[in-house]
């Protein structure tokens, strides 16, 4: 920092200056429990997804509750909790946050756009029941988890091809 010019300076005595240690000290290894050793966010069954800003889809898919077809005996939020969950998954894939095409991607795949299949209106109604119950982790990456990556990677104006083959797959996955 700059001396003021009020500040009375002694000519004879030199200017400092920082000087760094010739020597560090030890290095510094994670040890505590909460430490991720390994490079990166770990993956496995149940891990979830990270993405920047996730929660976000939440948001998105109550702006578009509205415009899902639900049975009398499904509740809006638990479709609107296990969509967000496809539409989380579905954005950190890209790695980014989510944006509408998401949630009305999770919402077609699970049959809540138009009218779906019997049998994918049988195990939705299994697989999203409750599920937006803090309690219920485990039950939302079920429902994400089953949305196959390859199909998540294709663009939302491929789907609509796609459905009918891949509801029989959802449907023979979830049974299993």
């Amino acid at each position: 920092m700059a001396i003021p010019s009020y500040v009375p300076v002694d000519k004879n005595v030199p200017n400092r200056k920082y000087v760094a240690p010739k020597r560090l000290g030890e290095v510094w290894e994670p040890d505590r429990a909460g430490e991720l050793i390994q490079r990166g966010q770990p993956f496995g069954p149940r891990l979830g997804v990270q993405g920047p800003d996730i929660g976000y889809a939440l948001k998105l898919a109550e702006l578009a509750r509205d415009t899902w077809v639900l049975e009398d005996h499904e509740k809006g939020d638990d479709a609107r909790t296990g969509i967000a969950a496809v539409a989380m998954k579905r954005a950190a894939l890209f790695g980014r946050a989510p944006i509408m095409h998401d949630v009305t991607f999770a919402a077609k795949v699970w049959g809540f756009t138009s009218a779906a299949p019997v049998d994918l209106i049988q195990l939705r109604s299994a697989l999203f029941a409750q599920i937006s119950s803090p309690h219920h982790y485990h039950e939302r990456r079920v429902v994400a988890d089953l949305i196959p990556q390859e199909l998540l990677a294709k663009p939302l104006g491929e789907l609509d091809a796609l459905l009918p083959k891949t509801w029989e797959q959802l449907v023979v996955a979830g049974t299993q």
